[in-house]
């Protein structure tokens, strides 16, 4: 079986003959760049910077030859453009703060001073910054660059959020349909759309970092508030932007048809570690018509599933997930309350992909042993590879000073699975 055909049949909750394995096919499935350099190193392969493909993270291009090495079966595909609103085109060095060198696209220009190294918006060095990262750190922060004045009679959520939502360009488009055209046709690998089309509500884009000069409600809690305080502004921007995001669908549909298996939807997060951050209630009023009117219009129009990511406790929202038509979750944060395996796996398994939840990434992974972290790998894939319906990931990405050993236990342990499996077949 192919690894697209293994990622077809896990999507549709069928058993696979090995696990399907996903790393760096999505900006929330990646690995950060100095980790994936000692990797590479680890492996013995070929010896060259890693290239930066998503700068707010820092998260590095999982090549080729790794995804041979590691049998990775999922990869990206995109249209190229990055949270910062430039292109990935292109590359020249830098230095991470770590001291690693790395190469980044060409309109990723940095400025800095005594504490922080800068970003900024189309890597545009006249405007304010848009991110910064501090001095030693291993990833940026988003500026909220919006002063907060506002005047609550005359909010325009359409108006201030213009620039944030855009229709693909030709170039853009083309980049996707090469992209997709190339792996489809010289690889067996399973293709996921990523770039997140209609992330709404989504806290690494409220503050516009791919914005020059970011108007309206952009500070983070004010904009939380505004869903109670001026709601209309909320379904303005939310409506307005599952308006572009439909029209994307439409031309990535024309462009590649049903060569992708599925499509990176939304990266918004809705739980806490300790619960849900917003209401159910909430949910029903100001997210879930939008994402139920795309989830029809891609169920009804290709055989893509959804890919959506929530972090956090999202177990009282799978209700109404399910009857908007989500058909993947991500990262499966199974520490966060309320997100135990067994029970996710058992309940809710015939009605969502898990894609994600294959081990800890925020204890057992960078902390634990490289045994602790093989039995909990192997506890993960004994529950959620049941009947198909799983993916493996990490919960999250792979951070920055991951111990490299523990990275082989995880791939050893997938290995080791799956020798299990296959025993048990013949």
């Amino acid at each position: 079986m192919s690894s697209r055909e293994r990622l077809i049949k896990t999507l549709n909750h069928e058993q696979p003959d090995k696990l399907v394995v996903d790393m760096g096919a999505t900006a929330i499935t990646g690995i950060h760049a100095s980790t994936l350099g000692y990797l590479r190193a680890a492996l013995n392969l070929d010896s060259h910077p890693v290239k930066i493909i998503e700068p707010l993270q820092l998260l590095g291009e999982v090549e080729a030859d790794l995804i041979e090495a590691l049998e990775i079966d999922v990869v990206g595909v995109s249209n190229n453009m990055n949270m910062f609103g430039f292109s990935n085109t292109g590359q020249k060095p830098f230095k991470l703060q770590s001291g690693e060198d790395v190469v980044v696209p060409d309109l990723f220009h940095t400025t800095e001073d005594e504490k922080y190294v800068y970003l900024y918006a189309q890597g545009d060095l006249s405007v304010p910054p848009s991110a910064r990262m501090p001095k030693g750190g291993f990833f940026f922060d988003n500026i909220t660059r919006s002063d907060g004045n506002f005047d609550e009679e005359n909010v325009n959520g359409k108006k201030d959020f213009a620039e944030d939502f855009s229709v693909f360009t030709e170039e853009q488009l083309r980049f996707f349909e090469k992209q997709t055209n190339d792996l489809y046709n010289n690889t067996e690998l399973g293709l996921i759309g990523g770039g997140g089309v209609a992330g709404l509500g989504d806290f690494a884009l409220i503050p516009g970092p791919h914005v020059k000069n970011p108007k309206g409600i952009r500070e983070l809690t004010e904009f939380m508030i505004a869903h109670y305080t001026l709601p209309q502004y909320i379904h303005d921007i939310f409506g307005l932007q599952t308006e572009i995001a439909l029209e994307n669908l439409k031309q990535i549909k024309e462009a590649v048809g049903n060569k992708i298996q599925a499509m990176q939807i939304s990266g918004a997060d809705f739980g806490m570690q300790t619960g849900p951050y917003m209401s159910p209630d909430s949910y029903r009023e100001f997210y879930k018509p939008y994402h139920k009117k795309i989830n029809d219009w891609v169920h009804e129009n290709t055989s893509w599933k959804t890919f959506y990511h929530t972090c956090g406790s999202i177990i009282e929202f799978l209700p109404d997930f399910k009857e908007a038509g989500i058909d993947i979750l991500n990262p499966v944060q199974t520490t966060a309350a309320g997100m135990d395996p067994q029970t996710l796996k058992d309940k809710w398994g015939d009605s969502f992909v898990f894609w994600g939840g294959g081990v800890n990434t925020q204890h057992t992974l960078p902390f634990g042993t490289p045994e602790e972290v093989k039995q909990e790998v192997l506890e993960r894939l004994r529950i959620f590879s049941v009947g198909g319906g799983f993916v493996f990931n990490t919960v999250h990405n792979i951070q920055a000073k991951t111990p490299i050993e523990n990275l082989l236990a995880v791939f050893g342990a997938i290995r080791e699975f799956d020798q299990i499996i296959d025993s048990h077949s013949m």
